[in-house]
């Protein structure tokens, strides 16, 4: 059971759906759990997929459209701004709090992809997360900082930021705003050097697998400056005494983001890997989501 609604962002309506125990009684109290989605996604993709599972085994889940992305309000559209994103989470549970059948003391956050560095960083600073995973987690500051896999050099780091100046002033010239894809549209525009996460990303975003009219592939090229700017796991040591799961999969060519992330955290914190998974296998495939549905159940039934 799920019902749409929207909470407030600042002056923005940011639309969610919120997914309910098969046998909910609004007398009782309940868990909740706030769910993330991806760059490029909308919450009829991953982020609802997992929030309803999670309602199935007797939490409250919220999934929504971050704001300036899918039914969400805020212009300029497309916006991917990590700080945004972020805000988006705690206003989340600032509507969670005002219902009268969410336990406050009960409350947590996971999110997929992009989702999960913003999941975990809110979690840094947010004390109402009581504990918070990130399932093929990524840090759209380090990726946008230096490149995929690292791989940018310095030049090409500086070149990327005085593009980005000098689209800003178009931008603010009168020029129309330019958007870059977050991932290629066809298998037409893959290269010898497209990345594994790449073209599996397509495959869900851009094919009917999983596509969405709301997920339009495409971000404001403009706001790249804010995402490198961006350290998705600056303050992941204050998250201690409270949890944090990552789960990736075993053949993930963005596992990194995870090790650099387990890494820099203090205890309690695990690593679960789940065999024969790359990252976006983990976004719907069934047998690979049973498992991280598994796994989320027993991590957030332990620590809420």
């Amino acid at each position: 059971m799920k019902k749409k609604i929207t909470f407030k962002h600042g002056d923005l309506n940011i639309s969610g759906e919120l997914h309910f125990p098969e046998d909910f009684d609004p007398f009782r109290n309940y868990p909740a759990l706030v769910a993330v989605h991806p760059g490029n996604g909308v919450k009829e993709q991953v982020s609802g997929l997992y929030a309803a599972i999670l309602a199935t085994r007797g939490y409250i889940a919220l999934a929504y459209d971050a704001a300036h992305q899918g039914e969400s309000e805020g212009y300029p559209r497309y916006l991917e701004d990590p700080a945004k994103r972020v805000e988006d989470i705690r206003c989340a549970i600032d509507y969670l709090v005002t219902l009268p059948y969410i336990d406050e003391t009960r409350i947590g956050a996971f999110g997929i992809c992009a989702g999960a560095g913003y999941a975990i960083n809110a979690a840094q600073t947010e004390a109402r997360i009581k504990a918070v995973a990130g399932i093929s987690t990524w840090d759209v500051g380090d990726s946008q900082r230096n490149g995929l896999f690292r791989s940018l050099s310095r030049e090409e780091r500086q070149q990327l930021l005085r593009d980005i100046a000098a689209q800003r002033t178009r931008e603010a010239r009168g020029e129309n705003p330019l958007y870059a894809a977050y991932v290629p549209a066809s298998p037409a525009e893959f290269t010898d050097t497209t990345a594994q996460i790449s073209k599996d990303a397509s495959d869900y975003y851009c094919t009917p697998r999983a596509s969405h009219p709301n997920s339009h592939n495409q971000y404001l090229f403009s706001c790249n400056d804010r995402m490198a700017a961006w350290d998705a796991f600056s303050l992941i040591d204050t998250l201690s005494p409270r949890p944090v799961l990552f789960i990736t999969g075993e053949l993930a060519d963005t596992y990194y983001f995870t090790d650099t992330a387990y890494e820099k955290a203090l205890e309690p914190k695990e690593i679960y890997q789940i065999p024969g998974a790359k990252h976006v296998d983990l976004y719907d495939k069934a047998p690979f989501v049973e498992q991280v549905a598994e796994k989320l159940t027993h991590y957030f039934d332990h620590y809420l």
